[in-house]
């Protein structure tokens, strides 16, 4: 049997721990593919997170629309790209939060590294 990775310091994998953990959020986040659901999350947030079951890790994420403690509370980053579509969020917007960085900051990081 393999051992463990080491871990990668600011990193938190997405294991087998981490979706049983993030379950329930990450079928909230795979239930706005329909757009009647994501019209019903923006209608009464925290109805829609009851629903789902959310525990209060994952829902004080989802309010603070935060991806690092959405990823901490068992988030997987292909659901939270769709809960991150409802506040018209990017993938940079994504990356600035990871990062610290603003998102011009973000973006400018981004075309530096192309030029290398």
């Amino acid at each position: 049997m393999p051992s463990k990775l080491p871990p990668i310091p600011g990193t938190t994998p997405f294991d087998g721990d981490q979706a049983r953990k993030g379950y329930a959020l990450n079928k909230m986040c795979f239930s706005f593919n329909d757009e009647a659901n994501r019209k019903a999350f923006v209608a009464d947030e925290e109805a829609y997170m009851k629903q789902y079951g959310l525990n209060e890790q994952q829902a004080a994420a989802i309010r603070a629309k935060n991806v690092l403690q959405l990823i901490a509370a068992g988030g997987n980053a292909y659901y939270l790209a769709k809960f991150a579509g409802i506040f018209k969020l990017d993938m940079q917007d994504i990356g600035a939060q990871q990062t610290g960085m603003t998102k011009d900051e973000f973006k400018a990081m981004l075309v530096a590294a192309g030029r290398d």
